[in-house]
């Protein structure tokens, strides 16, 4: 029942106290007035060796609500700077994230964080504490893009409380205990160089090529290695959003994992109708980071983070690696559209084709996760009334089907294989605002049934699950109506 105290104590940032205090501060989490387990991801629990009771023990409770840390661990927050929206922004921080340390989980290291437990040298202005709505929206879509197989941090639980919060109207403070193999992020470098602190850039670098590549140590060309890493994994994962419609809201460099992993979820969506112009920040009025952006934007980051790594790779290697992302976007999310479209043949997989079947769906207003799930039961000869009542214009569907038809008769596959394949890569169920909305509205008045309903739903989306079937119909007319924007 001891374990995860114990073993925390035993893997805090050893790493990082070894380099200058100047990458991060110690810190002490605020206890929450009355905090109460909202719910547990008992599936990561498990992924990280820990008992499913775990929080049963009074000593791991307060450790996860920041209520009391045992004398001999030592929390902090890292500092960083950015861009946001374009627009160098200097010293940032995690002003309402706390890393109480790392487990050690077949010998990799996983930071365990307390993202709303109170101030931090960072938190400028703020109280440094989250809503319940926002904590919620995370907890519930870290672990439905995981299920996703998009590269992700985690939460293993969360926790109410009857701290009051004040953003738009009074709120209650929540925490969330998140999980990821780094919270490293581009503005962590670009904080140093543009401080012209050029051995602090190494250092970190350093010590992200020892925790997490320590294979290329003694590598001459390692801190190239690594920047050409963070450009394949970044768009990888970016291609990754495409293809599922994912919208992340804020991708400012503060906001872009060093390991290409999605990190910080604040005013997030996934599509509903397919528009890629689809903005899913109410905060964003120019549209920056809109959902047809979002690959640009990645590689307007990692220009950004070149910079960075300026003077610890020659400029000519940098922009080497810098050409390699697009190439490997479109090879990514091309692969990915093929699958979804149930298409094998290589002929098939061309950027164009996939493009010209998606232009009908924004101009008849389809919803893009029930049309690539109903996708699977397609067949080539026959009427497939079921797909041609979802476009509005049926001009539009014979041409579109004409176009797939043409696609199809490449494959070889037996129409029930294609099924079969297409309903593997095709989620029924996606975490759509309006799921979040009703579960938030609950877990305010103390019930969080739903959070965990939604939990077991999204952590296997690609199955049927009948008693919530209702969650894979076209949302309401009343879900238009949610703003989501960065408060939280």
């Amino acid at each position: 029942m001891d374990l995860i105290s114990s073993r925390l104590e035993q893997h805090f940032f050893n790493s990082f106290f070894e380099l200058d205090e100047e990458y991060f501060s110690s810190v002490s989490p605020t206890a929450l007035k009355e905090p109460k387990v909202g719910n547990i991801n008992n599936l990561l629990a498990k992924d990280l060796g820990l008992d499913e009771n775990f929080l049963e023990n009074n000593q791991t409770f307060d450790l996860l609500t920041g209520s009391d840390i045992p004398r001999d661990m030592m929390p902090i927050s890292l500092v960083y700077s950015g861009h946001q929206f374009g627009v160098w922004a200097g010293q940032l921080g995690d002003g309402r994230a706390i890393t109480l340390g790392e487990l050690s989980v077949d010998g990799e290291l996983w930071d365990i964080q307390l993202k709303g437990a109170g101030t931090t040298p960072y938190s400028r202005f703020g109280d440094g504490r989250a809503v319940l709505r926002s904590s919620i929206r995370e907890y519930l879509c870290s672990e439905a893009m995981h299920a996703l197989g998009i590269p992700t941090t985690r939460a293993l639980c969360i926790f109410n409380s009857k701290t009051p919060v004040y953003r738009e109207s009074k709120e209650n403070a929540a925490v969330i205990c998140r999980v990821a193999r780094s919270h490293i992020r581009f503005g962590s470098f670009e904080h140093f160089h543009h401080r012209r602190e050029q051995s602090a850039v190494k250092n970190l670098a350093r010590y992200v090529i020892e925790r997490h590549f320590s294979k290329w140590k003694s590598d001459e060309s390692n801190y190239k290695k690594l920047f050409r890493f963070v450009v394949v994994n970044t768009a990888r994962t970016i291609a990754k959003w495409q293809a599922i419609g994912f919208s992340h809201g804020v991708m400012n460099t503060d906001n872009m994992s060093i390991l290409g992993d999605t990190l910080d979820y604040g005013p997030f969506g996934f599509l509903d109708e397919y528009k890629p112009k689809f903005v899913c920040n109410h905060s964003d009025h120019q549209g920056r980071y809109s959902f047809q952006n979002q690959p640009r934007i990645g590689l307007w980051n990692l220009n950004a983070l070149a910079v960075a790594f300026s003077s610890l790779v020659p400029h000519t290697e940098l922009v080497e690696c810098l050409k390699e992302y697009q190439p490997e976007y479109e090879n990514v999310y091309t692969r990915l559209m093929a699958e979804k479209l149930g298409l094998e043949h290589t002929s098939s997989k061309r950027l164009s084709n996939i493009e010209r079947l998606l232009e009908p769906l924004e101009k008849n207003k389809i919803d893009y996760c029930i049309f690539f799930r109903s996708l699977s039961d397609y067949k080539l000869t026959g009427e497939n009334n079921y797909i041609k009542d979802m476009f509005l214009y049926s001009k539009d569907f014979d041409k579109w089907s004409y176009e797939y038809n043409k696609l199809l008769k490449h494959e070889t596959v037996s129409e029930e294989i294609r099924h079969e394949k297409m309903l593997r890569v095709n989620p029924k169920y996606i975490l759509r605002n309006h799921m979040a909305q009703e579960a938030i509205i609950l877990a305010e008045s103390g019930d969080f049934s739903l959070v965990t309903d939604l939990l077991h739903l999204l952590q296997s989306p690609y199955d049927e699950h009948p008693s919530m079937s209702r969650y894979a119909l076209n949302p309401p007319n009343w879900a238009s109506t949610i703003s989501i924007s960065c408060s939280s």
